[in-house]
Protein backbone atom coordinates (compact mmCIF):
# COMPACT_ATOMS: atom_id res chain seq x y z
CA UNK A 1 0.00 0.00 0.00
CA UNK A 2 1.45 3.40 -0.98
CA UNK A 3 1.78 6.35 1.39
CA UNK A 4 -1.07 8.12 -0.41
CA UNK A 5 -3.29 5.05 -0.07
CA UNK A 6 -2.54 4.87 3.66
CA UNK A 7 -3.21 8.55 4.22
CA UNK A 8 -6.42 8.52 2.15
CA UNK A 9 -7.75 5.44 3.95
CA UNK A 10 -7.52 7.32 7.26
CA UNK A 11 -9.46 10.35 6.07
CA UNK A 12 -13.20 10.32 6.79
CA UNK A 13 -15.25 9.48 3.65
CA UNK A 14 -16.75 12.97 3.21
CA UNK A 15 -13.33 14.64 3.42
CA UNK A 16 -11.90 11.95 1.13
CA UNK A 17 -14.42 12.98 -1.55
CA UNK A 18 -13.30 16.60 -1.22
CA UNK A 19 -9.65 15.53 -1.42
CA UNK A 20 -10.32 13.58 -4.62
CA UNK A 21 -12.22 16.47 -6.15
CA UNK A 22 -9.41 18.93 -5.35
CA UNK A 23 -6.43 16.62 -5.74
CA UNK A 24 -4.72 18.95 -8.20
CA UNK A 25 -4.90 21.79 -5.67
CA UNK A 26 -3.66 19.47 -2.90
CA UNK A 27 -0.69 18.38 -5.01
CA UNK A 28 0.05 22.03 -5.83
CA UNK A 29 -0.05 22.79 -2.08
CA UNK A 30 2.37 19.94 -1.30
CA UNK A 31 4.76 21.19 -3.98
CA UNK A 32 4.32 24.69 -2.58
CA UNK A 33 5.09 23.49 0.94
CA UNK A 34 8.23 21.76 -0.28
CA UNK A 35 9.43 24.79 -2.21
CA UNK A 36 8.49 27.05 0.72
CA UNK A 37 10.94 25.12 2.90
CA UNK A 38 13.63 25.35 0.18
CA UNK A 39 12.98 29.06 -0.32
CA UNK A 40 12.97 29.81 3.41
CA UNK A 41 16.18 27.88 4.08
CA UNK A 42 18.08 29.53 1.24
CA UNK A 43 16.67 32.99 2.05
CA UNK A 44 17.77 32.84 5.68
CA UNK A 45 21.13 31.29 4.82
CA UNK A 46 21.92 34.05 2.32
CA UNK A 47 20.37 36.83 4.43
CA UNK A 48 22.39 35.91 7.49
CA UNK A 49 25.69 35.35 5.67
CA UNK A 50 26.94 36.72 2.36
CA UNK A 51 23.90 38.85 1.51
CA UNK A 52 23.11 40.33 4.94
CA UNK A 53 23.04 43.92 3.65
CA UNK A 54 20.86 42.89 0.68
CA UNK A 55 17.79 40.98 1.94
CA UNK A 56 15.74 41.56 -1.22
CA UNK A 57 18.53 40.10 -3.36
CA UNK A 58 18.68 37.11 -1.00
CA UNK A 59 14.93 36.68 -1.37
CA UNK A 60 15.09 36.85 -5.17
CA UNK A 61 17.87 34.24 -5.36
CA UNK A 62 16.06 31.91 -2.94
CA UNK A 63 12.86 32.23 -4.92
CA UNK A 64 14.66 31.48 -8.19
CA UNK A 65 16.03 28.20 -6.83
CA UNK A 66 12.62 27.26 -5.42
CA UNK A 67 11.02 28.13 -8.78
CA UNK A 68 13.20 25.68 -10.67
CA UNK A 69 12.27 22.91 -8.23
CA UNK A 70 8.63 24.00 -8.49
CA UNK A 71 8.60 23.71 -12.29
CA UNK A 72 9.90 20.17 -12.20
CA UNK A 73 7.52 19.00 -9.47
CA UNK A 74 4.46 20.77 -10.87
CA UNK A 75 5.07 19.55 -14.40
CA UNK A 76 5.74 15.97 -13.42
CA UNK A 77 3.24 15.61 -10.58
CA UNK A 78 0.71 18.38 -9.82
CA UNK A 79 -0.33 19.14 -13.39
CA UNK A 80 0.91 16.03 -15.18
CA UNK A 81 -2.46 15.47 -16.86
CA UNK A 82 -2.66 19.03 -18.16
CA UNK A 83 -0.70 20.92 -20.72
CA UNK A 84 0.69 19.25 -23.76
CA UNK A 85 2.54 22.25 -25.10
CA UNK A 86 6.06 21.82 -26.33
CA UNK A 87 8.30 21.76 -23.28
CA UNK A 88 10.25 24.90 -24.20
CA UNK A 89 7.00 26.88 -24.66
CA UNK A 90 5.59 25.53 -21.40
CA UNK A 91 8.84 26.29 -19.53
CA UNK A 92 9.02 29.81 -21.00
CA UNK A 93 5.46 30.55 -19.87
CA UNK A 94 6.18 29.05 -16.45
CA UNK A 95 9.26 31.20 -15.88
CA UNK A 96 7.67 34.40 -17.25
CA UNK A 97 4.70 33.96 -14.92
CA UNK A 98 7.08 33.15 -12.09
CA UNK A 99 8.86 36.42 -12.81
CA UNK A 100 5.58 38.12 -11.99
CA UNK A 101 5.20 35.81 -8.98
CA UNK A 102 8.73 36.71 -7.88
CA UNK A 103 7.87 40.42 -7.95
CA UNK A 104 4.67 39.73 -6.00
CA UNK A 105 6.67 37.66 -3.50
CA UNK A 106 9.45 40.24 -2.98
CA UNK A 107 7.22 43.35 -2.94
CA UNK A 108 6.00 43.00 0.68
CA UNK A 109 9.61 42.61 1.89
CA UNK A 110 10.66 45.68 -0.09
CA UNK A 111 7.74 47.66 1.38
CA UNK A 112 8.55 46.44 4.89
CA UNK A 113 12.22 47.36 4.64
CA UNK A 114 12.24 50.50 2.51
CA UNK A 115 8.81 52.10 2.91
CA UNK A 116 8.08 51.25 6.56
CA UNK A 117 11.82 51.29 7.49
CA UNK A 118 11.53 48.08 9.50
CA UNK A 119 15.30 47.59 9.62
CA UNK A 120 18.19 48.30 11.93
CA UNK A 121 18.92 50.91 13.30
CA UNK A 122 15.30 52.15 13.13
CA UNK A 123 14.02 48.99 14.86
CA UNK A 124 15.61 46.22 16.90
CA UNK A 125 17.16 43.19 15.21
CA UNK A 126 14.29 41.02 16.50
CA UNK A 127 11.63 43.32 15.00
CA UNK A 128 13.54 43.39 11.71
CA UNK A 129 13.70 39.59 11.55
CA UNK A 130 10.02 39.18 12.41
CA UNK A 131 9.04 41.81 9.83
CA UNK A 132 11.24 40.14 7.19
CA UNK A 133 9.72 36.73 7.86
CA UNK A 134 6.13 37.98 7.94
CA UNK A 135 6.45 40.11 4.82
CA UNK A 136 8.61 37.82 2.67
CA UNK A 137 7.70 34.34 3.80
CA UNK A 138 4.04 34.73 4.72
CA UNK A 139 2.43 37.68 2.93
CA UNK A 140 4.59 37.52 -0.21
CA UNK A 141 4.34 33.75 -0.49
CA UNK A 142 0.55 33.71 -0.09
CA UNK A 143 -0.03 36.45 -2.67
CA UNK A 144 2.33 34.81 -5.16
CA UNK A 145 0.84 31.34 -4.50
CA UNK A 146 -2.69 32.42 -5.39
CA UNK A 147 -1.44 34.12 -8.55
CA UNK A 148 0.68 31.12 -9.58
CA UNK A 149 -2.04 28.52 -9.11
CA UNK A 150 -4.43 30.56 -11.24
CA UNK A 151 -1.79 31.34 -13.89
CA UNK A 152 -0.45 27.77 -14.16
CA UNK A 153 -3.93 26.37 -14.73
CA UNK A 154 -4.87 29.14 -17.18
CA UNK A 155 -1.73 29.43 -19.31
CA UNK A 156 1.08 26.99 -18.48
CA UNK A 157 -0.83 23.74 -17.99
CA UNK A 158 -4.24 24.40 -19.60
CA UNK A 159 -6.74 21.58 -19.47
CA UNK A 160 -7.80 21.89 -23.11
CA UNK A 161 -4.37 20.69 -24.27
CA UNK A 162 -4.23 17.84 -21.78
CA UNK A 163 -1.52 15.23 -22.11
CA UNK A 164 -2.71 11.74 -22.91
CA UNK A 165 -3.99 10.18 -19.74
CA UNK A 166 -3.13 6.71 -18.51
CA UNK A 167 -6.47 4.96 -18.96
CA UNK A 168 -9.67 6.85 -18.41
CA UNK A 169 -10.08 9.45 -15.72
CA UNK A 170 -13.39 9.10 -13.94
CA UNK A 171 -15.22 11.57 -11.75
CA UNK A 172 -15.32 9.09 -8.87
CA UNK A 173 -11.55 8.69 -8.52
CA UNK A 174 -10.13 5.89 -6.46
CA UNK A 175 -7.45 5.99 -3.79
CA UNK A 176 -5.15 4.40 -6.34
CA UNK A 177 -5.53 7.36 -8.72
CA UNK A 178 -4.69 9.96 -6.08
CA UNK A 179 -1.58 8.09 -5.05
CA UNK A 180 -0.30 7.65 -8.60
CA UNK A 181 -1.54 10.67 -10.51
Amino acid sequence: MSVADTVMSRIPPRLREVAYKHRELLKFAIVGGTTFVIDTAIFFLLKTTILSPKPVTAKVLATLVATIVSYILNREWSFRERGGRERHHEAALFFVLNGIGLALNAAPLWVSRYVFDLQEPDVSRLVQEIADFASAQIVGTLVAMVFRFWAYRKWVFPDENGRSRRGSVQEDATVEELGHS
